[in-house]
């Protein structure tokens, strides 16, 4: 028998504050635009984060992928505890807006659940 899937290794970069929060354990849902790229992310994945122009990463698994129409409703879905413990929703929904601009918020949201590897 033949596994159909295989598990993907992703590279992504964060800023400084939320690979913080994912490498203390406090942060179990990243936030990304659904970008073709990440389209073929699954569970069972990994995600090696890297702060942009250091050596620093962190790895973790990928537990889930859910898509959302917008930020906003990822917020709702999957609470902004989940996504960043030291911010209020209206705060994260800015903070993610100041990233992503209306038209790449227009491609969807993605939930991705992730726990910290070893």
């Amino acid at each position: 028998m033949r596994e159909t899937t295989t598990a993907r290794r992703h590279e992504l970069n964060l800023y400084r504050r939320y690979f913080d929060l994912v490498a203390a354990g406090r942060k179990s849902i990243e936030v990304r635009v659904q970008y073709p790229h990440l389209a073929d992310m699954a569970a069972g994945d990994t995600i090696r984060f890297r702060i942009k122009g250091t050596d620093e990463t962190c790895d973790v698994r990928v537990l889930r992928v859910t898509a959302y129409d917008d930020f906003g409703a990822l917020l709702d879905g999957e609470g902004p505890a989940t996504v960043n413990p030291t911010a209020s929703r209206e705060e994260q929904l800015a903070n993610i807006r100041g990233i992503y601009p209306p038209e790449k918020e227009a491609l969807g949201a993605l939930a991705i659940e992730i726990e910290l590897l070893e």
